[in-house]
This record gives C-alpha cells, structure tokens and sequence, in this order.
C-alpha cells in the first residue's frame, strides 16, 4: 500500500486488488494514503483539509490520530505541503550533530565536541563543492 500502484509488479498488482476487494476498510484506507501521496508530491497543501475532512467521515482510527496530529501542527504542515522550501537540510545537520554526540558520551566534553562538528562540517562542505 504504501508503494505507487505502477511499481508494483505484474505478479502484485493483481494479488493486491484481491486483497483490497476482500476488506471495505483496506480499501477506503489505500484510496486515502493515495490521495495523501498526492497532496504530498504535487505540493497542494490547499487540499489537505478537504483530505482530513474525507478521513474522518471514514471509520479509520488511525488516520483519524494521523489526521489530529496534522491539525496540532496545521499552519506548519499546510506550509510544507505547499511550499518546495524545508527545513531538511537544517535537521540533516542537526541530527549528525546529534549522533556525534552520542558517540562522544562520557569520554569527551564540549571543545572536543566542537572540534568534531567543525571537521564534519568543513568535510560536508568540500564534498557538495565538489
């Protein structure tokens, strides 16, 4: 479900669509993570309350916590769903940073700390220059 239809094979397409015919709930479930792909790789945001709207006249609790969690972050999401600028590469970094320091735990302080993540980043840098 979570692949694209057209990249499943000849031998999984049809093993897929008897799969989904055997359960309503599948099947409303796929219709609305396909149409969720869509907002997400089109970059319509302008479509996801209509989206969270469709969800949760459906009897699917998941989405439905899926859908509450959208909401606490709406104006956010509805930004990254429109927008092609992220913050990626900002948390890319900033999770690098993070598992150096948990490499580092306990047998380091903070200026070797420093050093590290100035070398890793001077290092990035030359590769994307590159």
């Amino acid at each position: 479900m979570m692949r694209h239809p057209d990249h499943l094979g000849d031998e999984e397409r049809p093993q897929f669509t008897t799969f989904l015919a055997q359960c309503p709930e599948l099947t409303a479930l796929n219709r609305h993570v396909r149409t969720f792909a869509e907002i997400l790789t089109t970059r319509s945001g302008q479509h996801l309350k209509d989206w969270v709207t469709a969800t949760r006249a459906e009897d699917l609790p998941g989405l439905h916590t899926f859908a509450t969690g959208l909401e606490k972050g709406w104006d956010a999401v509805v930004q990254g769903l429109t927008t092609r600028w992220n913050s990626g590469p900002v948390e890319g970094r900033v999770n690098h940073i993070k598992m150096i320091k948990r490499q580092m735990y306990g047998r380091a302080k903070l200026p070797l700390l420093r050093k590290r993540v100035l070398l890793t980043a001077a290092q990035g840098s030359h590769r994307h220059h590159a």
